[in-house]
């Protein structure tokens, strides 16, 4: 992924500094479950640890495969140079190049994982602090876009709230899914290197033993993985599009913080965009595009192919850097978020009293009319607020059919705002103390 859209934390797990890393990590836990089961000398197991503290020459490591053309050969090529050939005989002992490929991936995706849950843990304290500070702020509700009933800021952000939570238990369930490792050698048979080497390495890096790899650990982990991170930036897309329509000129609901010394146009000096949420719109479908590929992976040929690697040596990286980038940009975006009460009155009130309308024909209904005239005197006296900009409660006291039903102190107790939110700290107990 491009700096632009980078953090330093998660690109650092996809380095090749920390590739290699746990590449070693691998071969010498390798070496000691062997040494432990007599396969090899202690000796030559601990050769390996010498590595430790070695900086691994990545120019090296690209020197040799481009000869080899095999990316792990290079990799125990330059092993053996640091520790000596000697007492790098027996490393790599029984072992095939997905078990280091494989266990090494996953456990990258579990540490992108953890990175990516603590995002997410930053931003739900955010939005419910936000959410609490707007718990009464009136606001219209739409539906297709035009105005429904009231509702108020601080739900809205409690569905978000309730929604990134879901996200968040998406993450966890696809961290331990992905939280395997393979150590079963040439097509999964553990011909050539027992079971236990495998339970060891897996202990050693906070990893399950893969129950049948066949020399690749199924695909179908990780195409649930991908799966929840393209859920995950579905949602942000969501929460990002919603910001965007209230910041249109004509609605101006809330804005996002637009910094002292800030441009919006390089044409217009009066602009002010809503850039971040814009540009969250287009990194959620990057995440996304990682979805399909990681589908089409489960269906490798046989024991093995590597069909899936080109793949995954793109979506791996690019997903995680742009999604953990995304929660933390919206997290920005949702903290300092200014928010107009005052304009969503003004909007709300726009077609006078028309936001009651259910609550008029729910009321003509208790006083005894049919649902069916009950909506047709209702709507007939909507559409003249909608067409010619009236009253509607003065419509309503106005209409004969509706005045022989209710009277004017029971019509005007049908447009008080209160009415539709009196259950906000019902939702609010539902989304926070659930």
């Amino acid at each position: 992924m491009i700096p632009r859209y980078s953090r330093p934390e998660m690109v650092a797990i996809w380095s090749a500094e920390t590739k290699f890393n746990i590449w070693f990590e691998i071969e010498a836990h390798a070496s000691d479950a062997q040494a432990d089961l007599g396969v090899i000398p202690r000796e030559n197991a601990e050769a390996v640890w010498k590595a430790r503290d070695v900086k691994f020459d990545i120019a090296r490591i690209d020197e040799i495969e481009a000869v080899t053309k095999h990316d792990v050969i290079a990799f125990l090529s330059h092993l053996a140079e640091i520790i000596g050939n000697e007492e790098a005989r027996f490393v790599h002992q029984g072992m095939t190049s997905s078990d280091v490929l494989d266990t090494c991936f996953n456990l990258q995706l579990v540490k992108a994982s953890d990175l990516l849950i603590a995002d997410m843990d930053k931003l739900l304290a955010v939005i419910k602090r936000r959410a609490y500070e707007h718990k009464d702020t009136v606001c219209i509700g739409r539906s297709h876009g035009i105005h429904a009933e009231p509702t108020t800021f601080g739900i809205k952000l409690a569905q978000a709230y309730a929604e990134m939570d879901r996200n968040r238990d998406r993450l966890i369930v696809a961290r331990a899914e992905i939280a395997t490792g393979a150590i079963s050698g040439a097509v999964g048979t553990f011909a050539n290197i027992d079971p236990a080497v495998e339970e060891y390495v897996c202990t050693k890096l906070g990893l399950t033993p893969e129950p049948v790899s066949t020399q690749v650990i199924p695909r179908d982990r990780h195409a649930a993985f991908f799966a929840a991170l393209g859920v995950c930036a579905s949602s942000i897309e969501r929460i990002a599009t919603e910001i965007r329509h209230l910041q249109r000129t004509e609605v101006l609901e809330v804005e996002e913080y637009f910094a002292p010394g800030q441009k919006g146009s390089s044409a217009m000096p009066h602009k002010r965009n809503p850039i971040l949420t814009e540009n969250l719109t287009g990194l959620a479908r990057l995440v996304r595009m990682a979805v399909v590929p990681a589908m089409e992976n489960v269906a490798l040929w046989h024991e093995r192919d590597i069909s899936h690697s080109s793949v995954e040596r793109n979506i791996g990286p690019d997903s995680t850097i742009t999604l953990d980038f995304a929660l933390a940009r919206l997290t920005m975006v949702i903290d300092k978020l200014l928010v107009y009460p005052e304009n969503m009155l003004k909007n709300m009130n726009k077609f006078s009293g028309l936001v009651h309308s259910q609550r008029v024909l729910l009321a003509l209904t208790q006083k005894g009319a049919s649902r069916e005239d009950s909506y047709r005197l209702v709507q007939r006296n909507a559409m003249r607020v909608w067409e010619e900009g009236a009253d509607f409660m003065t419509e309503l006291k106005a209409d004969t059919e509706v005045t022989a039903l209710m009277s004017d102190a029971e019509i005007e107790e049908n447009f008080d705002l209160g009415y539709h939110t009196k259950h906000a700290d019902t939702i609010f107990k539902r989304v926070f103390e659930a």
